[in-house]
């Protein structure tokens, strides 16, 4: 978002997601995401899902 000089309400307006949705998926809090909100947000973002997801071990928490 930072790069494509886009703030988190501009980006939840233009994939159709509230804001406090996209911010816990943005925080690392969400428990799942849908796939064609992925695909909504590497559309608008230009990237891949492999820029935003990062595979953690059960129980462990990035810092």
């Amino acid at each position: 978002m930072a790069r494509r000089k886009m703030s988190l309400g501009e980006l939840a307006e233009r994939i159709d997601l509230t804001p406090a949705n996209l911010s816990i998926l943005k925080t690392g809090k969400a428990r799942a995401v849908r796939f064609t909100t992925l695909e909504a947000i590497c559309r608008e973002l230009h990237c891949q899902p492999g820029d935003l997801l990062e595979y953690c071990e059960e129980g462990s928490e990035k810092e």
